[in-house]
């Protein structure tokens, strides 16, 4: 596989994050944890403000238990983090659903 090649496949799994993100098939923050380590594998600047706003939305929800992580937390410790969890998912759609909805437009073949 060229780097060109690399870049492109990289390109499509951020467009296939973003848009299951946007209908509901990918957990909004865990997508957004995953669209903000694709930011250095996608050819553009580290500083690309779509992907910059995930990688804000992944700092400010990493202290929640999300993806894998959540089979080592207590049924306890998870439903107390529920609302909040919740609440995080509303703030980070106001805070960067344009940069979803740019992300597909951006780099869908």
């Amino acid at each position: 596989m060229s780097h060109e090649e690399y870049i492109q496949k990289q390109r499509n799994r951020a467009v296939a994050v973003a848009r299951g993100m946007l209908y509901g098939s990918i957990h909004y923050l865990e997508g957004a944890v995953e669209l903000s380590s694709l930011r250095f594998e996608i050819g553009l600047p580290e500083n690309d403000s779509d992907f910059l706003a995930f990688t804000a939305v992944a700092s400010e929800t990493d202290h929640l238990p999300l993806g894998t992580a959540r089979q080592y937390w207590s049924q306890e410790a998870l439903k107390k983090h529920e609302l909040k969890i919740e609440q995080s998912i509303n703030w980070a759609k106001e805070f960067s659903l344009t940069n979803c909805k740019s992300i597909i437009e951006r780099f869908s073949a």
